[in-house]
């Protein structure tokens, strides 16, 4: 596994020392990539210093967005922290679950191949929103008792970061996967393709939009695979709307 590869994303943290220690518990892994959705002058330089000890380099160089989306534009996964099951979230992940999935898309370590992973944690309190939810391809879990089930930030990233530095050297070359800045074209395409052959009313949309991002991010694609399916979806549409064509003449 190529760690630096490996996205730690913090979505809207309100306590600067919990910052800190997330920048600890990064360092602990091997990690060094942190993204904050939120803007840096929220925070007091200080107490994040105090819990990040010889980790504020980590902090130093974290970057600032205004969304999970903005945050992972060029991530092959961005995989959501949650507790909660949905109806549209398919199968929640278990931490090695999802650093086995993080091996196989980023590729060894030093190299050139490989894609960025994204390992997204929501506010302390609420954790992350179901909008928020709906900007991740994936879904991670980590078990916890019934009766006290919330989990300290940093807690939940050492468990996340731990499981991913563990299964380091249990991965495959992989080939270079579209970011998801590249995947959104070839759901376009798929969503077009399927509007001009009918096959969903517009309102349904949006939903087939994210059931095919979800599904092309966890299955890694590359540029040639992607180019392909745009192809492919292109191709029948145009069958289609070529059948209707002659049918009405």
């Amino acid at each position: 596994m190529n760690l630096s590869n490996i996205v730690i994303v913090l979505c809207r943290p309100e306590e600067s020392r919990n910052v800190g220690a997330v920048c600890r518990a990064m360092a602990n892994n091997g990690l060094k990539t942190l993204r904050i959705v939120g803007k840096k002058s929220d925070f007091d330089e200080e107490r994040v210093r105090i819990l990040a000890i010889h980790a504020a380099y980590i902090w130093e160089n974290a970057q600032f967005y205004d969304s999970i989306t903005e945050a992972t534009r060029d991530c092959v996964v961005a995989a959501g922290t949650t507790r909660r099951k949905g109806k549209k979230r398919g199968k929640l992940l278990l931490p090695e679950e999802f650093a086995e999935l993080a091996s196989e898309t980023t590729g060894l370590p030093e190299s050139t191949t490989g894609g960025k992973v994204a390992a997204i944690f929501g506010n302390e309190r609420t954790g992350l929103e179901e909008e928020e939810l709906d900007e991740c391809t994936a879904g991670v879990t980590i078990p916890s008792s019934d009766e006290f089930g919330s989990l300290n930030l940093s807690h939940a990233v050492q468990i996340i970061s731990y499981h991913i530095f563990r299964a380091q050297n249990k991965n495959s070359p992989a080939s270079n996967p579209v970011n998801l800045s590249r995947l959104d074209k070839t759901v376009t395409t798929i969503a077009d393709s399927l509007q001009k052959i009918g096959f969903f009313k517009v309102a349904g949309r949006p939903d087939m939009e994210k059931f095919w991002r979800d599904l092309l991010s966890r299955a890694a694609i590359s540029e040639g695979e992607a180019a392909y399916i745009e192809k492919t979806f292109n191709k029948a549409a145009g069958l289609v709307s070529k059948t209707k064509t002659e049918s009405d003449d």
